[in-house]
């Protein structure tokens, strides 16, 4: 293979090469997570450093991207950036750490896959989504929501034996510095909990998108208010200082890595892949964080995996595809009707006088609407999150 023609494939695998460097990424996270709680920091001070360190970056990096853009943050702008700080940091995080402090990092990841499950849920009970029973793309959405359930009730309810495949005699959590006691039940309704608020914040995030077209500027916004309310939750929760120093040690790292990584260079490159292969692509991997880290927890943390773990795993993971199938399927069908009623409007217009063109008009604005709502959808559905 010539030297032109292998530049041509990476050239082509760079979404793919992309997203793997990206789930990389997240599973670095819950792990960076579980070190740094396991060392003492509390988790309340770790999302505040993880917004502060965010927002250090997302804010030059949107300058920078959109300085071209002029969009005015009106009021219910920075309504929707507090509610988003607040459901996606101080009280989405929160439960998210709590969950993993409480459970392990494998557990939580496989949990965390509930949020498209869930996000359909809260959709349809606000009337912000149609159930469409009668479509293959509502059954596809029901069914895969009801899989997802089963398979966090498998995941939480049944452990079953456990798998042994050797052992790699490291365990980074020996010199942890306190023992985290075990609650699973109580870890898993934490997680489910944590996964309402990032349904319900990325359903406030596609409201905000149709009003503000900067999602790095809103990003950056997200995220300060995430700073400013973390702050004052973990002054209530710690108020002694020496709690808050961060030496050269995992608690710099985790605070800097994931505040950086996770919630600055992630949203970049999963927006720059959903606008080459769009949402459901992006989606498609969010399993593959939840393989490595299981793999990285069990060789690095000396964490056991579990028979119900990886039922219960496989099952939420069959769960996501179903549902994203039916969203893709559903986005595909409302683009395709969108410019028919477009056409039809210009020829009526064209042909007619009448005043039914104003009611075409209104079923035309109508549709575009859908499609819009539904795009939005689809980019909740198809997981472009980076929280937690």
């Amino acid at each position: 293979m010539s030297m032109e023609n292998l530049c041509n494939v990476l050239h082509g695998m760079r979404p793919l090469l992309l997203m793997i460097v990206g789930q990389i990424v997240l599973a670095g996270m819950n792990i960076m997570f579980k070190l740094a709680t396991s060392d003492g920091m509390n988790f309340s001070i770790l999302i505040f450093y993880r917004s502060l360190f965010a927002s250090v970056f997302m804010t030059p990096l949107a300058l920078f991207i959109e300085r071209g853009k002029v969009a005015k943050l009106t009021k219910m702008i920075l309504l929707q950036g507090f509610l988003c700080g607040l459901l996606g940091g101080s009280l989405g995080q929160n439960m998210y750490l709590q969950s993993l402090v409480y459970t392990s990092p494998t557990f939580v990841s496989a949990m965390f896959n509930l949020i498209p499950a869930v996000t359909f849920i809260v959709a349809v009970i606000l009337r912000l989504e149609k159930l469409g029973w009668s479509s293959a793309a509502g059954k596809a959405k029901v069914f895969g929501t009801v899989i997802c359930i089963s398979g966090a009730m498998l995941l939480s309810f049944y452990k079953g034996p456990d798998i042994n495949m050797g052992n790699t005699n490291i365990n980074l959590l020996h010199s942890a510095k306190q023992k985290e006691e075990s609650k699973p039940l109580l870890g898993s309704f934490l997680a489910v909990a944590g996964c309402t608020c990032y349904a319900l914040m990325l359903i406030v995030q596609a409201k905000a998108a149709k009003r503000y077209p900067c999602p790095y500027t809103f990003t950056a916004l997200l995220n300060i208010m995430a700073a400013i309310q973390c702050f004052f939750v973990a002054l209530v929760v710690e108020r002694d200082w020496k709690e808050w120093k961060l030496g050269w040690d995992i608690r710099l790292l985790a605070s800097a890595y994931t505040g950086i990584f996770c919630s600055g260079l992630l949203f970049t490159i999963i927006a720059w892949v959903v606008r080459m292969k769009g949402p459901v692509y992006v989606s498609i991997f969010n399993p593959l964080m939840l393989v490595i880290v299981a793999i990285t927890a069990y060789l690095f943390l000396g964490e056991k995996l579990f028979l119900g773990s990886v039922l219960g795993s496989i099952v939420i993971v069959c769960g996501l595809y179903v549902v994203l199938w039916g969203k893709d399927k559903e986005i595909k069908n409302v683009s395709q009707l969108v410019p028919e009623e477009v056409d039809i409007k210009s020829s009526s217009v064209k042909g007619s006088s009448h005043g039914g063109s104003s009611k075409r008009e209104e079923k035309d604005e109508e549709e575009e609407e859908n499609k819009r709502d539904s795009q939005a959808g689809s980019e909740i559905l198809g997981g472009i999150y980076i929280c937690p």
